[in-house]
């Protein structure tokens, strides 16, 4: 329990730590941008895919097995989906791609949905790296988790320009991104208390939480990343992404 709480902290602390690199730098290129989220993207990628699709596999029997895993993934895809036509989507709301100024402050409605929409996204991120622990093998969880937390740092520091420039004072951009990585630490501890009291939807669990770290990787980092004419930067710092979280989940 202790490893799970401290991997919980450290989660959601990497989204913090990449906002304070944000307020660092002010204003991110949008070729490094790209570079970076890519680079997470690669990441994320590996650790869905590694830590919990495949374990997903492995933890079902037989073909209803298989058909549970792909319901999982698909269920998991679908829920962020809806999620995404509930809320505003996280880049439009940010105003990522155009031309803002500190006096055209964002109105409070628009900054707590802005709130609403990290938290949506970044929440089953969370629960991914609690479930991961459900199947006791330590290394997955710990592979899992630490991809997350990489990914969680470009994230942080990309969220903080836009708000910035859209005249959030910095004390309440700093609680903006304190808050959505507090939202991981709640989704961890919630994928670890749901798969210790079932350890039957496990498979299910953990095929839910690899599909919507696929959908985000698909429907928001690489559209994202891809959108500013820097696509073959982008698209090998994806690959070295997924071969730096392959290395470490064989050599750790």
């Amino acid at each position: 329990m202790k490893i799970v709480i401290l991997t919980a902290i450290g989660v959601g602390f990497a989204t913090i730590f990449g906002s304070l690199i944000g307020f660092a730098l002010k204003k991110i290129p949008h070729k490094f941008n790209d570079i970076v989220l890519s680079f997470a993207a690669g990441i994320m990628l590996a650790a869905a895919v590694l830590g919990l699709i495949v374990p997903a596999v492995e933890y079902s029997s037989g073909i209803s097995g298989l058909l549970i895993v792909i319901i999982g993934i698909m269920c998991g895809a679908v829920f962020l989906s809806l999620m995404d036509k509930v809320v505003p989507h996280l880049h439009n709301i940010a105003g990522v791609d155009k031309e803002t100024h500190a006096e055209n402050s964002m109105h409070l409605n628009k900054v707590i949905l802005f709130v609403l929409a990290i938290a949506i996204h970044n929440l089953p991120e969370g629960i991914a790296a609690g479930v991961s622990f459900g199947t006791g093998n330590i290394e997955d969880a710990i592979t899992v988790s630490s991809g997350i937390a990489l990914q969680n740092i470009p994230e942080g520091m990309v969220i903080i320009a836009p708000m910035l420039n859209a005249g959030v004072p910095k004390s309440r951009a700093f609680v903006i991104a304190l808050l959505t990585g507090l939202v991981e630490v709640l989704g961890t501890m919630i994928g670890y208390f749901v798969v210790s009291v079932s350890v039957a939807i496990l498979p299910f669990a953990l095929a839910f939480a690899g599909g919507t770290m696929l959908y985000v990787i698909s429907d928001e980092m690489i559209p994202e990343t891809h959108s500013h004419g820097f696509e073959k930067g982008a698209t090998y710092s994806l690959l070295a992404g997924f071969c730096v979280m392959l290395a470490m989940s064989v050599l750790l």
